[in-house]
């Protein structure tokens, strides 16, 4: 196989064809004796010197023919040669992408990283290891669209799934079973934001099955604030399309192991079923990594200043980079960072929605992890898909916002949270500024809060002569 620094070397002028090129490939069998064109891993991580993860994000070896120095967009679905050569059909390898997962495996402490064409489809490889009658345990707090395959596998495969409080170890533990095939877990969760400890569940399940994988979706703090897999997890995976490229522009998945076996099985599955993803977009995830340091820094930064403004006026703030989070030391023990994404509750979902279709700045949309910050309602987009019975069950506030904060100025985000909460009638004038009606009152669900005489409920006319957060007045 060829090393990192030589992934090009085929199209160099003194390459030489081996002469028993043909006789090494027919003589590959892959892990589960498919006699399959071969893959362009087993990924490992630069050898030498190890610098800073934010080094190692910008940093990439190549060495192509004309000393690119950016990684070349090998735009090709097929190969010439033999079967003896490393690539000769895109479905099964590819350069760019080969490049693309050296580097992930390199920045995610991995063995080995794969890329896919979604974070779904990320989860529908990993599933894949499951057999009728395996099962399953995860969490009450899950993105719809893990739900929604879950109850999928449930209801035609013969999976069985236990959706238990993963924030409780002991409770995890309890669920554990011989027939346990693997535990999913997400930390922190969306949108409740709560913080599962890896250690400890990993640690209870293997201790339970040894052959029980654990798999952590990494997604909501990318491995620039978190890394599963030195934690205890087998496997980690987490949506390209967030944090890791960072401008929404493109629809990825990637997933990382250290079992070379397993990382066997998971290729097999992306190749047998050529959900692989593109050369192109292997490029652009690439180059969306290199500033994955700057824009997380500078959006966690923003998101910790909005969530202190929030909690400041006396909402109910979810985000574990306030030392009223109930997980703050677990997720401080485990995590670099507090990330970029939050929730906050109003106590009311028609002021909610208000809050929502009143922001500017803050875009109405499903997702996150763009530089851009996005507003949401998860009950009403992301997670519509779980029905009403189960998110009351789950207790998922209906009226729960989302924010995912991007690296605009943040006194601007304050500004435009500032005058939503104000046209939504959210908040109140007091002699120390503003504060949310829920504090000390009930709000109405049924129609906007109507101004009490002399209560100070704050208008849009007098939000003009208010003195923002962060400006001087």
């Amino acid at each position: 196989m060829s090393s990192t620094s030589d992934l090009t070397s085929h199209g160099t002028s003194d390459f030489k064809p081996q002469p028993n090129a043909l006789g090494k490939g027919f003589a590959h069998l892959d892990f589960d004796g498919h006699d399959l064109p071969p893959s362009p891993a087993p990924s490992t991580p630069t050898s030498g010197r190890k610098y800073a993860l934010a080094t190692e994000l910008v940093y990439t070896e190549s060495n192509d023919q004309y000393n690119a120095s950016s990684v070349p967009i090998y735009q090709s679905a097929t190969f010439k040669g033999g079967p003896g050569q490393e690539y000769d059909y895109s479905r099964s390898g590819n350069p760019t992408r080969t490049h693309l997962e050296r580097h992930l495996a390199k920045i995610m402490s991995a063995n080995r990283a794969l890329v896919v064409a979604s974070g779904m489809a990320c989860l529908d490889v990993i599933t894949r290891l499951l057999r009728p009658g395996d099962e399953v345990i995860t969490g009450d707090d899950l993105y719809g669209g893990t739900n929604r395959l879950l109850k999928y596998l449930s209801t035609n495969n013969g999976i069985v799934v236990h959706h238990v409080d993963t924030t409780n170890p002991e409770t995890v533990k309890k669920a554990l079973g011989k027939k346990t095939a693997m535990v999913l877990l997400e930390t922190p969760t969306n949108p409740l934001i709560k913080v599962v400890d890896i250690p400890a569940i990993s640690a209870h399940t293997h201790a339970a099955n040894p052959d029980a994988v654990v798999v952590v979706d990494n997604t909501m703090l990318s491995p620039y604030l978190q890394n599963p897999l030195d934690l205890g997890a087998d496997i980690v995976y987490e949506s390209g399309t967030k944090y890791l490229s960072g401008h929404h522009d493109l629809m990825a998945g990637v997933m990382a192991i250290n079992n070379v076996a397993l990382g066997e099985k998971l290729y097999f599955t992306i190749n047998a079923s050529g959900c692989a993803l593109s050369p192109f977009d292997s490029w652009l995830l690439l180059r969306g990594i290199k500033t994955l340091a700057v824009r997380m820094e500078k959006q966690q930064t923003n998101a910790m200043v909005i969530a202190q403004f929030l909690e400041s006026k006396g909402f109910k703030v979810r985000y574990p980079g306030l030392k009223s989070h109930p997980q703050y030391e677990l997720h401080w023990a485990q995590a670099r960072g507090a990330g970029a994404v939050l929730s906050f509750e109003t106590g009311s979902i028609q002021t909610s929605e208000r809050i929502v279709e009143a922001a500017r700045l803050f875009a109405i949309s499903v997702s996150f992890g763009c530089v851009n910050s996005l507003i949401s309602m998860p009950c009403r987009m992301s997670h519509a898909s779980i029905d009403a019975a189960t998110r009351k069950e789950r207790a998922l506030p209906e009226d729960i916002i989302r924010l995912c904060v991007g690296i605009e100025d943040v006194n601007d985000l304050v500004d435009d949270l500032s005058q939503a909460l104000v046209r939504a009638g959210a908040v109140r004038i007091t002699p120390d500024g503003i504060e949310a009606l829920g504090v000390g009152r009930t709000l109405d669900d049924g129609k906007a809060p109507e101004p009490l005489e002399g209560d100070g409920t704050m208008t849009e006319d007098s939000a003009l002569d208010e003195p923002q957060e962060g400006r001087p007045s």
